[in-house]
């Protein structure tokens, strides 16, 4: 009997087919893989069936020999909790007001398990690979980076040891190193018996760790078949698309514009957070960081999962602490965060890891691209603001036809351009991208970086750019800065640090000895 089979799913949206005629199969300790373009019907295919989306499933799909579709929510609940979900955003996922070790305990109880200790949570984190597991249980999600966070998102869903795990774009967020070390953890557990279904845009990680592949194209099989057969010789324009659109460390070194005289420069950078528990104390996230950008540069911060990048780069942006150190801007020091001026938040505008928990599941999106403008630019009515906020859409290529959408109508890739035109609606010198393509599928991703591409050419952006891709680093970057437990261990231009890396650190993101 196979463990998860579907057959003819199809998947409706206000009575508009997204899904359709779509079959696959997950066998228990193998690994079908779901592949294709944002908005394919990867996620949709997956969740659907579960009562996970605000899709109506049809077609048969069967979990350990019974029927999904026709079931009442109380019935698939139930069934559900045989089953783990990693879902693509694990900010919105966890629960943000419960510590880590709830959460967990949560989990591991959800079938009438005994509670577990404080010993067997801290396991289940480092069974993961978390740093710390024992401090993390005490943490709340906002206090951790975007790659342990998603550890802790498979964390939980295996606490309750599912015989299937449906995992849409488990890896996203983190490290070449980390997300094969995740699929290992997830490889073991296949060796158990663990059904994986798994979505991502990783073509690489995909053929390496699956056994079968569905690659999707506008909510229909384009191709399916062993992986290596798939990946080595596809057959459908789409497959063939992917695979060219993936960044190669190997690709051509790009022809970037010029650059101008230093915009900014951080010194000496420190930042401390308090340890979570009772016995407090101090973690220095950044010791001792210095760095510059000169107009129209883009400067790429890489590193692991937790090396200190994303909090680095908000400490330049004076939207998270500092404890010491300095910032200039154009030669003159910028004051404190508390002592910003509107003219100083203008000058440097952020996007965000996840885009759809940055906007606002109630406003419109031309609201949300607005909303810098209130403060930035008091003077501007209503009317001028939402002018300006078009403008700005139209500058990443959605235009007035989005503006009065909401984030739920939006895919991966729009909600990542409206947070890019809201990022740029003051216009700003400097923008500060933290990870803003590794949630997108290459397809976007490649569009994303082709976008901030044409802004460097076009308004002589500087971008500081926080990705642990070197792929992309390199496509976009005339710098690389690498970062490793909170210092800057080695920087230079971009071919250089891709071509001849010097510290172990830089090595290990390139997947070399």
């Amino acid at each position: 009997m196979r463990l998860y089979a579907v057959e003819g799913l199809g998947v409706s949206i206000g009575g508009v087919d997204l899904v359709r005629e779509v079959s696959f199969a997950v066998e228990p300790g193998r690994c079908t893989a779901l592949v294709g373009a944002s908005g394919s019907g990867k996620s949709l295919s997956c969740l659907a069936p579960f009562g996970l989306s605000a899709g109506i499933a049809s077609g048969s799909v069967r979990f350990e020999g019974r029927e999904l579709i026709g079931l009442s929510e109380e019935d698939l609940r139930s069934i559900r909790a045989r089953a783990g979900f990693v879902f693509q955003h694990p900010l919105t996922a966890l629960t943000p007001h419960l510590k880590i070790g709830a959460q967990l305990t949560e989990a591991a109880t959800a079938l009438g398990a005994p509670r577990p200790d404080r010993r067997a949570l801290a396991a289940m984190l480092d069974r993961v690979g978390l740093a710390s597991p024992d401090a993390k249980l005490d943490a709340y999600p906002h206090r951790l980076s975007g790659g342990e966070r998603q550890r802790v998102l498979i964390a939980v869903a295996i606490a309750h040891g599912p015989t299937l795990l449906v995992a849409d774009e488990p890896t996203s967020a983190l490290d070449a190193n980390l997300r094969h070390a995740i699929m290992e953890v997830l490889a073991r557990l296949r060796d158990d018996g663990l059904g994986l279904l798994l979505v991502s845009h990783d073509l690489a990680l995909v053929a390496r760790h699956a056994d079968e592949i569905v690659v999707l194209d506008g909510g229909r099989v384009a191709e399916t078949g062993n992986v290596d057969a798939v990946t080595t010789d596809p057959m459908s324009e789409v497959t063939k698309a992917l695979i060219a659109a993936s960044p190669r460390l190997d690709d051509l070194a790009p022809l970037l514009p010029p650059v101008g005289t230093t915009l900014m420069e951080a010194q000496d950078i420190h930042v401390d957070f308090r340890a979570p528990g009772w016995r407090g104390g101090r973690i220095a996230a950044v010791k001792g960081a210095s760095l510059a950008i000169a107009e129209g540069e883009a400067l790429a911060l890489v590193g692991a999962s937790g090396s200190g990048k994303s909090t680095l780069a908000r400490a330049i942006g004076r939207i998270g602490p500092c404890d010491s150190g300095t910032i200039s801007w154009r030669g003159e020091a910028l004051p404190s965060r508390r002592d910003m001026r509107r003219e100083h938040r203008a000058m440097m505008q952020a996007v965000f890891q996840d885009p759809a928990a940055s906007l606002d599941p109630q406003w419109t999106v031309v609201d949300s691209v607005a909303e810098p403008l209130r403060y930035l630019m008091p003077e501007l009515t209503p009317a001028e603001r939402r002018s300006r906020a078009i403008e700005a859409l139209e500058t990443v290529e959605l235009g007035a036809a989005f503006a009065d959408r909401r984030p739920a109508g939006l895919s991966g890739g729009q909600a990542q351009r409206v947070a890019i035109a809201r990022a740029l609606v003051a216009s700003p010198d400097l923008l500060i991208l933290d990870e803003a393509t590794s949630a997108l599928d290459v397809l976007v991703a490649g569009r994303i970086l082709e976008l901030l591409e044409r802004l460097q050419r076009e308004r002589g952006l500087a971008i500081l750019m926080i990705t642990h891709d070197l792929a992309v680093a390199r496509r976009l970057c005339h710098r690389i800065a690498v970062m490793e437990a909170g210092r800057i261990v080695e920087e230079g231009p971009a071919d250089r640090i891709v071509g001849a890396p010097e510290h172990a650190a830089t090595r290990r993101l390139l997947g070399q000895p």
